[in-house]
């Protein structure tokens, strides 16, 4: 008898629930390209990048990845794609490889630039509709790249209808502040600070 009494007030309950969300989403009617944002000290930036990034290969949506500051670092994301996905998703690498193990400003530059034009020339294609900028928000942080004119061109460039995701931590305000979508990691414990090395299919 208590159990079904538990399931009555729990069938009514979400019945309510369902009322509202119906309500909510009766005015949720809009579609229109983002431009996402996630940063923070957590796991997770590009892993939620990647997802969907299989997301848009699944509905057929042709997409492209710009991977900064990674370099020749073999990700099993870059992997996948390359191998299994080239014709569904770009992949283009420009960096050289983390700044503490490139060593020189000046490279990291010259690649974040040359990473950021062909992001510009992947956004501006008709036919691609989901664009990743992997770690960008490193290469602006360190200032490779200028925050203005990145902010200047998705915000005057950017086609309606196309999605674009910046990951990285650090997230520059200002991008934060014209961004549709944020979404901050939050790093409550991480095995690293136990000495437990990055590890295939975890980190990369």
């Amino acid at each position: 008898m208590v159990f079904k009494d538990i399931n009555k007030i729990h069938k009514e309950k979400m019945a309510k629930v369902k009322a509202v969300r119906n309500s909510i989403m009766k005015n949720k009617t809009k579609k229109k390209g983002l431009i996402i944002v996630n940063t923070g000290n957590g796991k997770g930036k590009s892993s939620s990048g990647f997802g969907m990034i299989m997301r848009c290969i699944a509905h057929n949506i042709p997409c492209a990845v710009v991977q900064f500051i990674k370099g020749n670092w073999q990700t099993g994301e870059k992997k996948l794609l390359k191998k299994k996905f080239f014709r569904e998703c770009s992949f283009f690498v420009s960096g050289d490889g983390f700044t503490w193990d490139t060593q020189n400003r000046e490279t990291d530059v010259k690649s974040a630039q040359k990473g950021w034009l062909k992001a510009k020339e992947l956004i501006l294609d008709a036919k691609i509709k989901f664009i990743l900028l992997d770690e960008i928000n490193i290469a602006l942080k360190y200032g490779y790249l200028n925050i203005d004119d990145v902010i200047n061109f998705l915000m005057d460039n950017k086609p309606y209808f196309t999605h674009v995701v910046l990951t990285g931590r650090s997230a520059n305000k200002k991008l934060i502040g014209v961004a549709d979508l944020v979404t901050e990691m939050k790093l409550l414990k991480h095995p690293f600070k136990k000495g437990v090395k990055a590890q295939p299919g975890i980190e990369f």
